[in-house]
């Protein structure tokens, strides 16, 4: 079944804090010019950037590269993603490669992600999850609205975050993929985000907001280009004892988008290792 939701008993709160242990563990050892495209030039910062999710919107999809740098101690470790996302539906699909355990002996395969308004599914996970399987996680269970739980923060859930955008300042102008950008920063409030997030991002927002995560701020350089929409977003996150940069860059605009989220049948059902 394409693009719909399904239920399934074993997910929670121990099935997140598995993935999230999981991935911690690993990485340790048309024209829509209108009023967003006017605003770029001489109107409120603030209010640009805080407009820039609709903007993507009305853009309808793109493919995307993200990247996630932790930094824990000494140790520094980036996970990489690569994939396409709708965001009229919420939804889309990542390969997500982890690093190379310390010896460099270790190649880890692939995780594919399907990301969706509720919902994070996750394939390759390991930990005694069989290959043909997937593991699903309600997003509204993990602390942090799977902004890093997955190893690659949702598109549309990083750009909704600038809905509670304050501070913000111009810092210039850039180039981003080839396109002109005007590059802004400032500090996104976490609970002023949840409030005026869409409906398929606001639960998990609300959540992460009530749970404290990142200490309710998060710190941003986002570029945009002429139509106001992101085309390289950076967000600082605070993370237990680790600092987390997520980078999302966001290209081809209009660019297809094809997902099957799991039927039942395909969704891991046993005991995760370590759980």
């Amino acid at each position: 079944m394409v693009h719909r939701l399904h239920r399934h008993g074993r997910t929670g709160g121990a099935v997140a804090a598995v993935a999230v242990a999981g991935l911690v563990a690993v990485t340790a050892g048309c024209s829509d010019t209108g009023a967003a495209a006017d605003g770029l030039h001489g109107g409120d910062p603030t209010e640009v950037v805080r407009r820039s999710a609709d903007s993507l919107v009305r853009a309808g999809s793109s493919k995307a590269r993200t990247s996630m740098e932790m930094a824990s101690g000494g140790t520094r470790v980036t996970i990489r993603g690569k994939g396409v996302y709708d965001f009229e539906r919420q939804i889309g699909r990542f390969e997500v490669v982890l690093p190379q355990d310390p010896a460099g002996d270790d190649e880890h395969r692939p995780i594919t992600e399907l990301l969706s308004a509720g919902a994070l599914f996750m394939k390759n996970r390991g930990a005694g999850v069989p290959s043909d399987k997937w593991v699903r996680i309600e997003t509204r269970s993990l602390s942090d609205g799977n902004l890093v739980t997955g190893g690659a923060t949702d598109p549309l859930a990083a750009a909704e975050l600038l809905r509670g955008a304050r501070k913000v300042v111009f810092v210039g102008d850039e180039r981003v993929g080839g396109a002109e950008v005007r590059h802004y920063r400032g500090v996104a409030d976490l609970r002023a985000a949840a409030k005026a997030a869409s409906a398929g991002q606001r639960g998990a927002l609300g959540v992460a907001a009530a749970k404290g995560f990142s200490k309710g701020s998060v710190p941003f350089d986002v570029y945009l280009d002429e139509r106001g929409r992101v085309r390289k977003l950076r967000q600082q996150f605070a993370v237990a004892e680790a600092n987390v940069a997520s980078t999302t860059l966001l290209y081809d605009f209009g660019a297809p988008v094809e997902v099957r989220l799991p039927a039942d049948e395909d969704i891991f059902a046993g005991k995760i290792s370590g759980q």
